[in-house]
């Protein structure tokens, strides 16, 4: 897919940039390593880390850091690159290419100096573009400098950069209106005593991070690119007050779908609720005796079907195939989606007894797969996975050939998805739902950055990863082009895409209707990026032909659905 310019030294494949906004430092390593690992990428991650420090194996921490990290509220990270201990935090702008290098001589490893070399002219030549005339390199120290060869020689740039197989990672670290005391007062940065650091602010130049980013696309795109680019931006104005009650840990509070978000993500266009809908998205439902002794099993049971509760149109089909969806935690969000109709009031205390209840309807249904789902539980410390382990343990206790797929919340980030992930289901799944640009309208409590370092965690893990997007919410054809892109990038196996049908008058509208041939498009297109199985149609849900997509992409699977 990607575009080719072919210079005098080597063709490099367009660049895709990603502006991820704020990603703690464990999210934007999961997934550079992923994408470093799977070697598929030519991504450039741009972003902003919360108060950091990390430090390279040869690191002198005992000369090098003078604080307690948890003391400044700084995460401390040991990481596989060069240098000493630096700091990554607030008004900085971090950069990791995530590239394939070309070799030094024919069939041999990259040339890392060479690279090194490029990083840090992309960055003098921005600094440059940005009216800092005195930006250049101080021999025998990486990194930017100004006033090199000065008694006032400082520096405004650190460079650490990994290359293993001719493939890169880590990178660049750029103070723009950083805090410069996490640098002056707490450590040694780079292990450099002898020189200060300074940032774009000191300097004088005052400049807002949007700007600084689009200076820099544009010099390395040029670099790593060949002049062309593919980039796509997280919102740029993303505060705590878009999250949920529960996702900034006040507790149940009020639902948050403020349309203005959409406005501002520059998607204008609605369909009216009253719009007929095009017949390829009127589903044509027909339940047999089988389907509804089913329904009377689960009702014994007390349990609940996101096939149900959802009015899924392929219930039947699925149901008939021996395969299932369960909704397990209960039916009350912790979240509040702008395209969901989950309950969002206080929920209830997890149910013990629910693992061995789906067990039973797993033997009594007769199922050869199941699908767990779930609600957000941001109000639990693991945010629900143990419950989740133990329903998987209680399903292949009745039966070890049955094959559970989870789909599952993004848990915050936090490590707890691991408890999951040691059961070894036979999919992960956990959809990524829309575009970088719409993810602060869609799903405000999530993040793009953080699926995708779910997702990168699952296939670290030896899992088969799926993942999913709803179409028709204001993204372009584009847009989702690049998302098969990231999702590629970092091992995603199965992708499931599907028409966005709006619940109600409160949720996000339609923006348009995407045809069937249009769906049959994007299959082709995610399939050539190297995604094993693309399940796509109008009216495609996550759990839409599971089984057959599993089995397709064995040992991996993403995505792309109706809710």
């Amino acid at each position: 897919m990607s575009a080719i310019v072919t210079d005098a030294v080597h063709a490099w494949p367009a660049l895709d940039v990603r502006w991820l906004g704020r990603v703690p430092y464990g999210e934007a390593l999961a997934v550079q390593e992923a994408m470093f690992r799977q070697g598929r990428s030519h991504h450039l991650l741009l972003l902003e880390h919360p108060h950091a420090f990390t430090y390279g194996p040869s690191a002198d921490l005992a000369k090098n850091l003078k604080c307690d990290p948890s003391a400044v509220g700084a995460d401390f990270v040991a990481v596989n690159r060069g240098g000493d201990i630096t700091y990554h935090g607030p008004g900085q702008l971090v950069g990791y290419p995530l590239l394939t290098l070309p070799p030094k001589r024919s069939n041999g490893p990259a040339d890392s100096v060479a690279y090194v070399h490029s990083v840090e002219q992309v960055l003098i030549d921005t600094l440059r573009d940005l009216g800092l005339a005195n930006a250049g390199r101080q021999i025998g120290y990486p990194g930017v400098w100004l006033d090199v060869g000065t008694e006032r020689a400082r520096k405004i740039a650190a460079i650490g950069v990994r290359v293993g197989r001719r493939r890169s990672m880590h990178g660049f670290a750029l103070n723009v209106s950083t805090d410069l005391a996490y640098m002056r007062d707490y450590i040694v940065p780079c292990g450099i005593a002898e020189f200060p650091v300074t940032s774009l602010a000191e300097e004088g130049i005052s400049v807002d991070m949007q700007t600084v980013v689009n200076a820099l696309t544009i010099r390395a795109a040029y670099a790593w690119g060949g002049g062309v680019h593919r980039r796509a931006d997280v919102a740029w104005r993303h505060t705590p007050d878009d999250l949920s009650a529960f996702s900034r840990g006040d507790g149940p509070g009020e639902p948050v779908r403020l349309m203005s978000r959409l406005a501002r993500a520059g998607v204008t266009d609605a369909i009216d609720l009253s719009e007929r809908k095009p017949d390829w998205i009127r589903p044509h439902v027909k339940h047999g005796e089988t389907v509804m002794s089913l329904k009377r099993t689960l009702r014994d049971l007390e349990l609940v079907t996101v096939c149900e509760e959802a009015g899924c149109p392929n219930l039947s089909e699925c149901w008939s195939d021996g395969t299932a969806t369960f909704m397990v935690l209960g039916e009350r969000c912790t979240r509040a989606c702008g395209f969901c109709l989950v309950d969002t009031r206080k929920p209830n205390v997890p149910d013990s007894d629910e693992p061995r209840r789906v067990a039973d309807a797993v033997r009594r249904m007769g199922l050869s797969y199941v699908v767990l789902t779930m609600v957000a539980r941001d109000d639990l410390d693991d945010g629900g996975m143990s419950h989740v382990a133990a329903c998987v343990r209680a399903i292949r206790d009745v039966d070890n050939t049955i094959q559970v797929e989870t789909l599952i919340s993004d848990v915050r980030g936090t490590s707890h998805v691991e408890v999951l992930m040691r059961e070894k289901p036979d999919v992960l799944n956990h959809n990524i739902e829309t575009v970088a640009r719409l993810q602060r309208a869609v799903r405000p409590s999530a993040g793009y950055a953080r699926s995708l370092s779910v997702l990168a965690r699952a296939k670290a893990a030896g899992l088969t990863a799926k993942s999913g997007l709803i179409l028709g919410m204001g993204e372009t054809d584009d847009e989702v082009i690049e998302t098969f892109s990231d999702l590629a990038a970092v091992g995603v196996d199965i992708v499931t895409i599907g028409q966005y049908l709006r619940p109600t008058s409160h949720h996000l509208p339609v923006s348009r209707w995407v045809t069937p041939d249009t769906f049959e498009e994007f299959k082709k297109i995610g399939e050539s990026f190297g995604i094993a199985h693309v399940e796509s149609s109008p009216l495609t849900r996550s759990s839409y032909h599971a089984k057959d997509a599993a089995a397709h992409a064995a040992p991996v699977a993403v995505t792309i659905g109706v809710r």
